[in-house]
């Protein structure tokens, strides 16, 4: 199993380049599946939920090349095995994205559904009630959704859909499905993520019908038939937040290419106030820190607020400004799980519930520490990256889950970081 040895203290300097986003690429390639025309996606990054993700699509009878240069190509015309089985999705969550455009396409689908996750339930029954609105018959047998149109229904029906709660993989779901259903779907209360409107732009770029995508409300009007498309997918805002706390941490001075200022702001606020310069800049983001920063309190919530997904990395940092800070998580139960690691780590933090308050040490020191998810992988990094001496991270498949050759980009920037076996 990889680890990665951090020998910290090193101001981070230099450029790197933000990958495409993991968590627009797995519905994107997931809506590739609504047509049986090739389907081209570029700035595809390579993570270990995009090859699951392919390797899914592969199984079902579709053809997917990979290239070099980030480019996937899809064709989905021999498409003949609408099924996402337990043995290939059980280590991703997002194999649920499958349901709605294998029903849209074939009138029927069989989804696994998904297994544990570590920071807490993620349920999807939201998408179950969708479905149903649109007109699907779904059953749960032996751990597997099961999908279909009611028999001499050939096609989705337009709904009006209002879900209990803000669900991202939801929205999305929806949207693929309306793609293709006859008449109007109305989804009120969606999530309003940039990756949503990335997948509004693509599936428009096919020939679908979808207005408001990442607004309050979205409109979208089936149409019988999508087109094959060449589609980017947009730059991934955790990761590209995740190297904003990095270098304000370390006192570096970095560009982010292609980072998007538009697509953080609750971040760069916070950062801001903590003594960070941040500038955004046409080709992408500069952040620079030239001193101790100050602990900054944050609750996280739904976009535009400050996102879950940056919790971690933002405690990270918190942990060694200068004063006390609180954060709230509102949206996971189980995502204080790296603060024993960072408190190994010399972090001073208590915990209540869903609230955890920091109080800023001088320093770090580096330790043997574990990670328990993906973006708690990310704030032992940042930990480590400040810490005095060699940190040892653990369990690293998790951040190869969502990050692109993190080793490599810190490297770049000076770090001192190699993966070990």
């Amino acid at each position: 199993m990889d680890k990665l040895l951090i020998r910290g203290g090193r101001p981070l300097r230099g450029e790197i380049r933000i990958s495409g986003a993991k968590n627009a690429a797995l519905p994107e390639l997931c809506a590739a599946l609504l047509t049986d025309e090739p389907v081209t996606l570029q700035n595809i990054p390579r993570l270990q939920d995009v090859a699951t993700m392919l390797k899914l699509i592969r199984n079902m009878g579709a053809k997917a090349e990979f290239s070099n240069d980030g480019t996937v190509v899809i064709d989905s015309k021999e498409l003949h095995f609408p099924e996402a089985p337990y043995e290939m999705v059980k280590t991703m969550r997002a194999s649920v994205l499958a349901l709605g455009p294998l029903l849209a396409r074939f009138g029927e689908a069989t989804v696994s559904l998904p297994g544990g996750c570590a920071i807490g339930a993620r349920p999807v029954d939201q998408h179950i009630k969708g479905l149903q609105k649109m007109g699907a018959e779904i059953v749960i047998e032996h751990g597997y959704m099961i999908a279909r149109l009611p028999a001499g229904q050939k096609r989705l029906k337009g709904a009006h859909i209002r879900t209990d709660m803000i669900t991202v993989t939801g929205t999305e779901n929806f949207m693929m499905a309306a793609a293709l259903a006859e008449g109007e779907t109305i989804l009120e209360n969606p999530a309003q993520e940039p990756e949503i409107t990335d997948l509004g732009d693509m599936l428009n770029a096919m020939g679908a019908k979808v207005e408001g995508h990442g607004t309050g409300r979205i409109r979208i009007v089936g149409v019988e038939k999508l087109r094959g498309a060449t589609h980017k997918v947009v730059a991934d805002r955790i990761e590209c937040g995740t190297f904003l706390c990095a270098v304000a941490a370390t006192g570096g001075d970095v560009v982010l290419k292609d980072g998007r200022a538009d697509h953080l702001g609750a971040v760069i606020d916070l950062l801001r106030a903590a003594g960070a310069e941040v500038e955004p800049r046409k080709d992408g983001i500069r952040v620079s820190a030239d001193k101790r920063l100050e602990a900054q309190s944050f609750r996280t919530t739904e976009y535009p607020g400050f996102p879950t997904d940056m919790q971690a990395q933002f405690m990270a940092l918190n942990c060694i400004a200068e004063g006390d800070s609180k954060i709230t998580e509102t949206i996971f139960e189980n995502r204080f799980m790296h603060v024993s690691e960072l408190m190994r780590m010399g972090a001073r933090i208590d915990v209540d519930g869903k609230v955890a308050v920091t109080h800023g040490a001088e320093k770090l020191s580096g330790a043997m520490v574990m990670a328990t998810d993906l973006r708690a992988s990310a704030s032992l990094v940042i930990a480590g990256l400040v810490a005095d001496g060699e940190t040892l991270v653990d369990r690293i498949y998790h951040l190869d889950r969502g990050y692109e050759q993190m080793e490599n980009k810190l490297r770049v920037l000076g770090a001192d970081i190699e993966r070990v076996k």
